[in-house]
């Protein structure tokens, strides 16, 4: 009996993380395309901190402006959502924000 709730609640944590993961890749594209539009400058950083507020305010904590920004650079660095969300399964968001920093090359 143990062995199937382990096994549950393993695969009940890789459908939230995948799905956590294509929500940010998201937020981050519709950022980066329609909230940011180019611009990433001080105007970008103060709409940003705008948008940062009114999310957390209306859904609490994760919505910072630095993970927001994450989420940005998370979608600059995988434009195919195609490769998001084949990988997805086998790679946390935590995973993702790494090799979002890394420099290749």
């Amino acid at each position: 009996m143990s062995i199937l709730i382990a096994q549950a609640k393993q695969r009940t944590a890789i459908a939230v993380n995948n799905e956590l993961t294509l929500l940010y890749w998201h937020v981050g594209q519709r950022i980066s395309q329609e909230v940011l539009a180019g611009e990433r400058a001080d105007y970008g950083k103060q709409v940003v901190s705008t948008l940062s507020k009114s999310l957390t305010a209306q859904f609490g904590r994760g919505w910072g402006q630095r993970n927001l920004m994450q989420m940005v650079k998370f979608y600059d660095v995988f434009r195919e959502l195609s490769i998001v969300q084949t990988v997805s399964a086998q790679l946390s968001w935590s995973h993702f924000v790494i090799l979002s920093n890394l420099r290749f090359g």
